[in-house]
């Protein structure tokens, strides 16, 4: 017996849990027995997704899909596709193979926003049954400094970057479902992709509060299958526009958590942009668009 075997159960478990990428963890089930049977019980998982199945076409992003599948839904069709959806099948099979997951991380091989050159769009989204609230950050470089004909010719295209952003975030959330339903002990859910376009965030009771909604609503899963994605609910949308850095900031709530005017909405709009880029490389402009005059806008669920 060498020095690792007379390492605790509870040791090992500790260092796959700070390994967490499932390719890694699967190849330590070939070292021994006692690997294998403790590799199941790791909690804390990393899932790096190479490529996601679309139900439409192989050439065909996620965002492309989601998008043929919005407008399929303004305009439906009398048929339906003859192929599955099978976005979710990828992650529920590999992760069947973990038994207690608590913590999970998905990581998607790209961004889902198909933007022009020279525009950045990052977003961060918080769900529970649906959708909770979206903080969305967006600029253009190279602006041509015409701050007025700039700000009026780009609200139809900073409303674009958050209908974009809102749909690939139900997307996302659509994605993991059968996950969410199959482990019923996790506590945080994390889905981000390499770009750091984005990321959707569950935390305990959102996750309680999907499956309870699901067990209630078959109907609800019919529509969503038809859609590719989760129902983006009724919202109300501050948008926040600083001409001087070419940057905008949207705040996104769903109409049914409610929302509050004048200084309570000030500080609510600064807690949720500060927790998704306070600590990042945008903090600064983020915080410079907190300063600025706030535009509300509202939009029906779609």
């Amino acid at each position: 017996m060498d020095g690792f075997d007379q390492l605790p159960d509870s040791l090992i478990l500790l260092i796959f849990n700070s390994v967490s990428d499932v390719k890694s963890l699967i190849r330590c089930r070939s070292v021994s027995k006692r690997f294998n049977s403790l590799v199941p019980q790791t909690d804390s998982i990393l899932l790096k997704i190479d490529r996601v199945i679309s139900s439409e076409a192989d050439s065909d992003s996620l965002f492309l899909t989601l998008l043929k599948s919005f407008f399929n839904f303004i305009l439906p069709k009398p048929t339906q596709s003859p192929f599955p959806n099978r976005t979710h099948t990828y992650p529920a099979q590999i992760l069947s193979r973990f038994q207690r997951i608590r913590e999970l991380h998905v990581e998607l091989p790209a961004g889902d926003l198909q933007l022009e050159k020279g525009t950045v769009v990052k977003w961060r989204a918080e769900f529970g049954e649906t959708l909770k609230t979206c903080v969305i950050f967006g600029f253009r470089m190279g602006h041509d400094g015409n701050y007025e004909t700039e700000f009026a010719g780009g609200l139809k295209r900073r409303v674009m970057w958050t209908i974009s952003a809102l749909m690939a975030a139900s997307a996302r959330h659509f994605l993991l479902r059968e996950v969410v339903r199959e482990h019923k002990g996790m506590e945080e859910l994390l889905i981000t992709d390499r770009e750091g376009e984005g990321e959707v965030v569950m935390e305990e009771q959102g996750l309680r509060e999907w499956r309870e909604a699901r067990e209630r609503h078959v109907r609800m899963e019919e529509e969503e299958e038809e859609r590719g994605r989760t129902v983006v609910p009724s919202v109300r949308m501050r948008m926040r526009h600083e001409p001087r850095l070419g940057a905008t900031l949207v705040v996104v709530r769903a109409v049914k958590d409610g929302t509050h005017n004048g200084r309570e909405a000030d500080v609510e709009d600064a807690d949720l942009a500060v927790r998704a880029f306070g600590n990042g490389v945008y903090g600064d402009a983020v915080r410079e668009l907190l300063k600025a005059r706030s535009y509300l806008l509202e939009m029906n669920s779609f």
